[in-house]
């Protein structure tokens, strides 16, 4: 898991990669910040082969629950707990901080986003919980509530900055005068479901990268199709080998078995906007004697690991709303030296 997500964000500086991506980038991506984005999560189902990469999130959640911290594994490659690697990612020079989301007191992930300004205000930073409206300015600077803002943690899943209510944050980030993370050009050159589609495209990563890491990424990604690139009638004939998403969605919404689709709403889907993964289930635990479907979640800072998160869950796709389903903690025993 470690290994993929590492091969996969040293594509966010290849050459090959970089030239077939910017010409279709949207404005906001082209502002290249020094910071890796703040927790990608690498979501992976297990298999008998070994773990396969299903999708990549670029504001990653989920950390923060029942009031604490979600307990971590030990593992070789972490030496200081997860409240200082967390902080770690944050710049020094961020003195003033805004945690950013729609209708923030609303979301699920509130106590989180709370639990981080609490982690941030120890170290005497101001940080404040706020939606998009609230901020005050424009290319000149961000002000909430007449204090000066220096950066945003940005949870907002308009990951391009596109809407109304992001405006101002947009004029400020594209200008240089507040720093913005996660940001833009994270999510279009890795987070995008289109870019998982790039990996299998005919040709791109031959190019771009030593035949062993081609293999390497390819063994790790289930095979990813641009739906627009194949006949409708092709995609129902075969529908229950995959799995349809649409490219510029989050948290799994809109993501469809095709053996579960019927024909009516096959019919009403943008294949323009869809790709096509190939069907990868996820893996099973039993808890109190009921089976759940299980799976893994890799956050990362750059190539850096920052913890370790399951998740079980019943249903077609993943959500939370059967008792017993949740996040879960994850133990790792040492095989080899290598955690298992």
């Amino acid at each position: 898991m470690l290994e993929a997500a590492r091969l996969i964000f040293a594509l966010k500086r290849n050459p090959v990669w970089l030239a077939h991506l910017e010409p279709m980038l949207p404005a906001a991506a082209r502002v290249t910040p020094d910071q890796p984005s703040l927790l990608m999560g690498y979501d992976f189902h297990l298999t008998d082969d070994g773990p396969r990469l299903i999708e990549i999130n670029n504001n990653a959640g989920g950390l923060f629950q029942r009031g604490e911290w979600l307990p971590q594994p030990t593992w070789r490659v972490w030496h200081e707990p997860l409240e200082a690697r967390l902080r770690a990612m944050f710049p020094p020079s961020w003195r003033r901080l805004a945690i950013v989301d729609a209708a923030i007191t609303e979301q699920p992930m509130y106590p989180e986003m709370a639990a981080y300004a609490r982690l941030l205000e120890a170290e005497g930073r101001t940080v404040r919980l706020c939606t998009p409206e609230e901020i005050e300015g424009g290319a000149e600077g961000l002000f909430l509530h007449g204090m000066r803002i220096d950066a945003i943690y940005n949870r907002h899943t308009d990951f391009y900055l596109e809407s109304p209510e992001m405006a101002a944050i947009r004029a400020a980030f594209t200008a240089g005068t507040v720093a913005l993370n996660p940001h833009p050009r994270s999510y279009a050159l890795i987070g995008d479901k289109g870019r998982l589609a790039d990996i299998w495209l005919p040709g791109l990563l031959e190019e771009a990268l030593p035949a062993a890491e081609v293999a390497a990424i390819r063994a790790l990604v289930p095979p990813t199709l641009r739906m627009r690139d194949r006949d409708p009638d092709w995609w129902w004939r075969r529908r229950k080998q995959w799995v349809f998403k649409p490219t510029a969605r989050h948290g799994g919404k809109g993501v469809m078995r095709g053996g579960d689709i019927s024909r009516a709403r096959f019919a009403r889907l943008d294949l323009d906007d869809m790709v096509a993964q190939q069907l990868v289930p996820p893996g099973r635990v039993e808890v109190d004697g009921v089976s759940f479907k299980a799976d893994f979640r890799l956050y990362m800072h750059g190539a850096t690991p920052i913890a370790l998160a399951g998740r079980i869950w019943r249903g077609a796709v993943t959500n939370f709303r059967h008792p017993g389903s949740g996040w879960a903690v994850v133990e790792l025993t040492e095989q080899g030296g290598q955690g298992r």
